[in-house]
């Protein structure tokens, strides 16, 4: 069987293409940090909404949206389903932009989080339309890699924007950036998945799958344990800026501290894809879980033995060894839950995605409460999450790990 499936002109534009609309992601979460100082400043917070919510609820937008763009690309064809993806976030977009209150300006946030889901499931799917064997290998790892790179170099970024232009300056870069990328989807690249090959929704079997998925045991906590890890880094993510401000004085540096962070999780990805075939997923996951504990403890030790005034240096190596743990932690976990998936890893990967992320928005919102410019509070986050993720892993490797078998119309349910 061949590793390329179809080839759409010169292969390397709709690389470029897919690259550049997952970066949007990632990109909507890390250059808007350098600005949340300016947005408190310029809209002034009312409880119970923090600036930290401009972050969190970003996320918890994306929840329901990955929830409803598998189905749609599937059914109505993946370009179809970006696009329509990429035109809620522009309205998300332009209501925070033009934003006078946080309030606002959170509700664009989430309406960003909701569209943004459309370009992240759509474009993977776009891939594995057209690749498969070790071509797709190597569009997933150039992929992966600018995941790696984004996080290092978003917040520099939103710094020099926030700069020039104040923080309405990145919503702008966000919109030109998605008129630009929409464009260019709606022009030069043809649709990857052909009517005959289409699934439409069909509700019945639809929730018949999804229940299946959801009370399958060994998924449903393999879910949750992901959405724990991903909350412990959405906290970060939430409070770093203020975090470095408030312990350490730190402002037209943040960018560099959050680059060395970051780098942790590109190092573990480089070292997993190494270690991975050799020990297996299950045992990389519970190294990294141990990891991200140990690293916590450690941290939570330094801060009630200085009285919460950690130096900086020893918070950049310990969290330095907090998020390789995550790296590590991230592609297993995923890659253990879709084992299970079966004849539903479409919309099971929808489920995945979604359900983790609201555990994830969930477990920062918490987190978050408890933050008022302390370090403590970190570790505290870090350990809880992955002592909680490597419990709810060891219960889920106990549990039956059968793939699980589609329902389809006309279909009785399996006893």
């Amino acid at each position: 069987m061949p590793d390329h499936k179809t080839t759409n002109g010169d292969g390397r534009a709709p690389l470029i293409l897919y690259a550049l609309l997952t970066s949007l992601t990632a990109i909507s979460i890390d250059a808007i940090l350098p600005g949340l100082h300016s947005i408190e400043e310029t809209l002034r917070a009312q409880p119970p909404l923090r600036t930290q919510h401009v972050v969190s609820l970003f996320v918890f937008g994306m929840a329901f949206g990955e929830l409803l763009i598998g189905p749609a690309a599937d059914a109505f064809g993946r370009k179809t389903a970006l696009i329509a993806g990429l035109v809620v976030y522009v309205v998300g977009t332009v209501l925070a932009m033009t934003a006078g209150s946080l309030d606002v300006l959170i509700m664009g946030r989430i309406l960003q989080g909701l569209g943004v889901s459309g370009p992240k499931i759509a474009t993977r799917a776009m891939i594995r339309d057209q690749f498969e064997g070790d071509a797709m290998a190597r569009v997933m790892s150039f992929m992966f890699t600018l995941f790696i790179l984004v996080p290092m170099i978003g917040p520099a970024l939103g710094q020099s924007i926030v700069a020039l232009a104040g923080w309405r300056g990145v919503f702008v870069m966000y919109l030109v950036l998605a008129l630009a990328l929409g464009s260019w989807m709606v022009l030069r690249h043809p649709e990857t998945l052909p009517p005959e090959r289409r699934i439409p929704i069909r509700l019945k079997p639809l929730a018949s799958n999804a229940l299946r998925i959801l009370t399958n045991r060994r998924v449903a906590l393999l879910i949750i344990a992901t959405g724990f890890v991903f909350g412990a880094q959405l906290f970060y993510l939430s409070v770093a800026a203020e975090l470095f401000l408030d312990a350490y004085g730190i402002d037209r540096a943040f960018p560099l501290l959050f680059a060395i962070l970051a780098g942790g999780i590109g190092l573990a990805s480089y070292t997993n894809g190494i270690l991975v075939e050799r020990f297996g997923a299950n045992a990389m996951a519970r190294s990294g879980f141990v990891g991200m504990c140990a690293s916590s403890a450690g941290m939570l030790m330094a801060c009630l033995l200085t009285d919460d005034q950690l130096p900086l240096v020893m918070f950049m190596v310990l969290g330095f060894g907090m998020f390789f743990a995550i790296g590590i932690l991230f592609g297993n976990l995923n890659a253990m839950a879709m084992r299970s998936l079966g004849d539903v890893a479409g919309i099971g990967s929808s489920f995945l995605a979604s359900g983790s992320s609201l555990v994830a928005t969930l477990f920062a919102l918490a987190a978050g409460s408890f933050y008022a410019g302390n370090v403590v509070i970190v570790p505290v986050a870090f350990l809880l999450a992955g002592g909680a993720g490597l419990l709810l892993t060891v219960l889920a490797l106990r549990s039956d790990g059968t793939s699980i078998s589609a329902a389809r119309p006309g279909a009785k349910r399996d006893g």
